[in-house]
């Protein structure tokens, strides 16, 4: 519970606000700054006749200085609350390279030791074992994604239009863009485009050259630059 003299030196911190300096707060108290300072630290109480001096020198009502204004102030002068605390990251997911992304599916155990060169949290628990991260490097899905930031993939993840995916193609590299399907071809087999969000890059197209998608982006860490 707090004590009186805790109440008071909060309000004491509370009329420093109205005024903005100790000194203006000191000469509406009639009083030196220095002494107003001891009492703001805790060495010495603030009495009844100074807490009086103040409420009437600053057109409070009497008994001001004794009540918590706590719930007031943030009435005024309301914070915005607009992050909540992290949830304890559960898992570590494996940061691999492109190669390593494009080569997965020929993997016969998740992630061996030293499979990865760094690690990614995350609370996600549908994941599945297999999931990865990967840095993004290059130009193409600017400016949404930037090279530095940090995607998670699920290769047991099956791609819905305009998700997000990482393919490979004959060659074992990795490649990350937008999914859009194009129909079936004669085969049975889903023809999809992998679409850039830079106009400035091709689109690929699975009915035209070797592709097959690994995962799905379940989510990215966006990288904060600084000049």
């Amino acid at each position: 519970m707090t004590t009186i003299k805790e109440t008071r030196v909060a309000n004491l911190q509370l009329l420093k606000k109205e005024v903005g300096t100790l000194v203006a707060l000191a000469y509406v108290a009639g009083t030196s700054p220095a002494y107003l300072g001891q009492i703001a630290n805790g060495m010495r109480g603030l009495g009844d006749a100074l807490a009086r001096k103040l409420e009437a020198g600053f057109g409070k009502p009497l008994g001001w200085m004794d009540r918590d204004h706590a719930e007031d102030e943030r009435a005024v002068h309301p914070f915005d609350e607009n992050v909540v605390p992290a949830p304890p990251a559960l898992r570590p997911i494996p940061v691999i390279s492109s190669v390593q992304a494009g080569a997965l599916r020929d993997m016969e155990t998740p992630y061996p030791v030293g499979s990865g060169y760094a690690i990614e949290y995350t609370d996600d628990k549908k994941l599945s074992r297999w999931a990865f991260g990967l840095d993004i490097e290059g130009l193409s899905m600017m400016p949404m994604f930037q090279p530095g930031d940090r995607i998670i993939v699920d290769p047991d993840l099956a791609p819905n239009p305009g998700d997000f995916v990482v393919a490979r193609n004959g060659s074992d590299q990795a490649t990350f863009k937008k999914y859009r399907p194009r129909g079936i071809d004669a085969n049975g087999e889903m023809i999809f485009e992998l679409v850039p969000l830079n106009d400035d890059y091709p689109t690929l197209r699975s009915d035209t050259e070797h592709l097959v998608v690994i995962g799905v982006v379940t989510e990215f860490k966006k990288k904060l630059r600084r000049n």
